[in-house]
């Protein structure tokens, strides 16, 4: 069984929660998922000053965890603190920030971030800067909300990301191809290399 710690960077209980159960509902089975919170700092964390005090008291709360563990997962959008704790431990640490641009540059050939408030911003830019992660960040966004009403109101949450008009790359770049004949498509087909199979399209079955 693999063990990973997801430590939310504030002292909210709710939030602390919210993020195991997310956590647990999409580890992989036989994992099991610790959730922690730090023991001192702010209950929701929108400032410097609040993320340099959680990075503290994460990595206290981290080397004050006794059992074992395979990995830790830093549940805080472009806090201070990974790089400390990689230095502290051996299991990797994984920051989500640095982890969804990863996954979105899988998806698009650009990505964009929505935040909390526009004093989050340049947080998460200098985040994705260190990391070598900026060239394909298209912007930084804020919604306007702070992490605690988000927490308490994640309905308003919703609409306000809605609000901000954005559009995934699936409807642009990366988009189906238009409707359109398109000749000796599949090739191997064509070209009597394999028999045509259900789905095979004019555009290998993705046209329509």
């Amino acid at each position: 069984m693999r063990i990973i710690i997801v430590v939310n960077v504030n002292t909210s209980e709710s939030m602390t929660g919210v993020i195991g159960e997310a956590a647990r509902r999409h580890a992989l089975a036989g994992t099991e998922i610790i959730a922690l919170r730090p023991y001192f700092g702010a209950e929701a964390v929108d400032c410097n000053f609040e993320s340099y005090l959680s990075a503290v008291a994460v990595m206290d709360r981290v080397i004050g965890y006794g059992e074992p563990y395979d990995a830790v997962v830093l549940a805080g959008f472009g806090e201070h603190g990974r790089d400390g704790l990689q230095e502290l431990i051996e299991a990797p640490v994984v920051e989500i920030c640095e982890a969804s641009a990863h996954v979105a540059m899988m998806i698009g050939r650009a990505y964009s971030v929505v935040t909390t408030l526009q004093r989050s911003v340049p947080a998460i830019e200098d985040r994705l800067r260190l990391a070598g992660l900026s060239d394909r960040c298209a912007s930084v966004r804020a919604s306007g909300m702070s992490t605690r009403e988000v927490d308490e109101d994640p309905g308003r949450a919703v609409l306000a990301v809605v609000g901000l008009g954005l559009r995934t790359s699936k409807v642009s770049t990366y988009a189906p191809p238009d409707a359109k004949k398109i000749t000796a498509w599949p090739l191997s087909t064509a070209l009597g290399l394999r028999p045509a199979a259900a789905g095979d399209g004019p555009a290998g079955g993705v046209a329509r």
